[in-house]
């Protein structure tokens, strides 16, 4: 597809997904997908406050210089922080495999009621994609997050990662519901260029506070649209997976 139709096909979705985020049939969607994400960051937090604690608490040369000991806390709690915005991505895949139906369905309900629904994929199917893409997520930002002290190239590589897996995972969970998931990863690798459009604009999310807590329902919208416009163009037919 040529780079123009992409970014049109991507902003048209995104512009669809945001007008839908607070809608009165999402609101109560979102307010759980947000409760669990701030659930599991919470969870997150306090494993990594807890090892550093023990850390420090087991040192000798932090017990006996007050000084050091007060800059350690500082750092270690800078470096909590910074690490929440790389370990964010695979939080809201774990988010989004959970919520995946329910929200694809209000999708599908309001703009393509004419279209056959989706087929839901089970609980266990959902669940094990997410974590998944959290484990391959982790990895992935692992490295990025060692780049955090190179200007320049730390943000291309977190764009760069962020926007490859953000876009193939969320596509790939709402192409789901339509069809194999191999026929499903087949087309999005046929699509590359649109789904990394879109996958840079949830990286985008991702990187802003506060905002990257809508990522799960927002990325399962505008997946849904994406998929349905690739379908619509490409003429690929729409069928549940078996």
């Amino acid at each position: 597809m040529p780079l123009l139709a992409s970014i049109s096909l991507v902003l048209e979705a995104a512009i669809k997904a945001a007008s839908q985020i607070l809608s009165p049939g999402f609101r109560r969607l979102l307010w759980r997908s947000l409760g669990l994400t701030i659930l599991l960051l919470a969870i997150v937090w306090f494993a990594l406050t807890r090892v550093i604690a023990h850390f420090m608490d087991g040192s000798d040369i932090l017990s006996n210089y007050p000084l050091i000991d007060s800059l350690a806390f500082f750092f270690a709690g800078v470096g909590i922080f910074i690490g929440l915005a790389y370990i964010i991505a695979p939080v809201t895949a774990v988010v989004a495999g959970y919520f995946l139906d329910d929200a694809a369905a209000l999708v599908e309900e309001r703009y393509y009621p004419a279209d056959p629904p989706g087929q839901p994929l089970s609980f266990s199917r959902s669940l094990l994609y997410g974590l998944r893409f959290a484990g391959l997520a982790v990895l992935v930002n692992g490295v990025a997050l060692i780049l955090f002290f190179v200007p320049v190239v730390n943000v291309v590589a977190f764009f760069l990662a962020n926007g490859y897996l953000l876009g193939r995972e969320y596509f790939e969970l709402a192409a789901g519901r339509f069809r194999p998931m191999p026929e499903a990863a087949a087309m999005r690798a046929a699509h590359r260029g649109t789904i990394l459009i879109a996958g840079f604009l949830l990286a985008g999310m991702v990187a802003i506070p506060l905002v990257n807590l809508f990522t799960p329902l927002f990325g399962v919208a505008l997946m849904v649209h994406i998929h349905k416009g690739l379908a619509a163009r490409g003429r690929v037919p729409e069928r549940a997976p078996p």
